[in-house]
């Protein structure tokens, strides 16, 4: 089998040695690739099935943060393609019709819900280019050990990213469509106690209470449930994506310096909807207002919310600079599910509006 983990985290917290004890007694022989970056490389996937290959591995086991899951499941489903698994997976996004390698996660860090999804976002630094694949049911983790435990000793950056990234990917579901979806209350429920629950792991990152409400957020939120129904805009993301190809930065952080500019640009063609978000979810009172200060308040509470967890608001924080504008939009992927279809000017006017 493979163990695949990143830096030296889950060996100082001795996750590491309780894992290998575990598979020694079970008489498993036992390839490594650690190193694994948070934002994990062409060049890393090609070393993790060479390794993969050359030691006929029967299982991937991910010992880590999305970005670790994420990684093996690109292993899993490209150690056997016949073709560069870059062009065929992440440029031209055709399916798997190889043999895939099974995938289990043991989760130290919350917030891709990469743990419950097929999805597998590779950097490619040459290109400038991160993409995600979101695969099918069968490149989905076998099983996954969530223990809100092995999350306490993750840093506060860390931990406050991937809060953001849980927000971000149930608003990323939210706005959009415009009938009355079940999937919607589902949502306003998630973020209110995503909401609650952060407030709660920045004062005391030791809440057991706390942690495990956001891991199972976390896994709930992408693990294609509160789809259902919906179109689902994804904007965000790609643009946060083509940011990350430019700078590296941390993903979480890459969504939420570009959020309140993007939510403020699309509200004018879904008013109702950031209406709705913002009695619902930001428990604004409606009266005496009109729709417009309504939903205004809304985005004006959570990004007091954004400010007092501690995320990055800013994309210049993120290394990012004006001669970059031009390059991030033209690699920012157009989706068309959301209330706004973008063009280049305007992802453009959106950077300028996240310095």
């Amino acid at each position: 089998m493979l163990l695949t983990y990143g830096g030296g985290s889950i060996k100082k917290s001795g996750l590491y040695d309780k894992v290998i004890k575990i598979l020694e007694n079970a008489g498993k022989k036992v390839t490594e690739v650690s190193g694994v970056m948070p934002n994990p490389t062409v060049e890393k996937l090609y070393e993790g099935c060479k390794k993969a290959k050359e030691n006929n591995v029967d299982l991937i086991l991910a010992v880590g943060g999305g970005s670790v899951c994420d990684y093996s499941k690109a292993v899993s489903v490209s150690t056997y393609c016949e073709e560069d698994p870059w062009d065929k997976y992440f440029l031209r996004m055709e399916d798997v019709d190889n043999k895939i390698i099974p995938v289990g996660c043991i989760l130290t860090m919350v917030g891709t819900g990469s743990e419950m999804n097929g999805g597998s976002v590779i950097t490619n630094h040459d290109s400038k280019l991160k993409i995600g694949h979101v695969f099918g049911d069968n490149v989905f983790p076998k099983f996954s050990i969530l223990n809100p435990e092995e999350t306490f000793t993750v840093p506060k950056y860390q931990m406050v990213s991937g809060i953001f990234d849980i927000m971000s990917h149930i608003l990323e579901q939210y706005f959009s469509g415009e009938d009355d979806c079940a999937s919607d209350y589902i949502m306003e429920g998630m973020l209110k106690s995503l909401i609650h629950s952060a407030e709660v792991a920045v004062e005391n990152p030791l809440d057991y209470e706390a942690r495990s409400n956001i891991m199972w957020i976390s896994t709930w939120a992408l693990n294609t449930m509160v789809a259902k129904g919906k179109s689902t805009d994804w904007m965000v993301h790609m643009i946060g994506q083509s940011i990350g190809a430019y700078t590296d930065a941390t993903h979480g952080m890459t969504l939420s310096a570009v959020s309140i500019p993007y939510y403020k640009h699309i509200m004018p063609y879904a008013m109702p909807k950031f209406k709705r978000y913002a009695v619902n979810v930001w428990n604004v009172n409606p009266d005496g207002k009109d729709d417009k200060q309504v939903a205004l308040e809304g985005l004006e509470r959570m990004e007091e919310f954004m400010r007092s967890i501690g995320v990055v608001m800013n994309i210049s924080e993120l290394g990012v600079t004006e001669d970059m504008f031009s390059g991030i939009a033209d690699g920012t992927f157009i989706m068309n599910g959301g209330y706004k279809v973008l063009d280049k000017d305007e992802i453009i006017e959106i950077l300028k509006e996240s310095m």
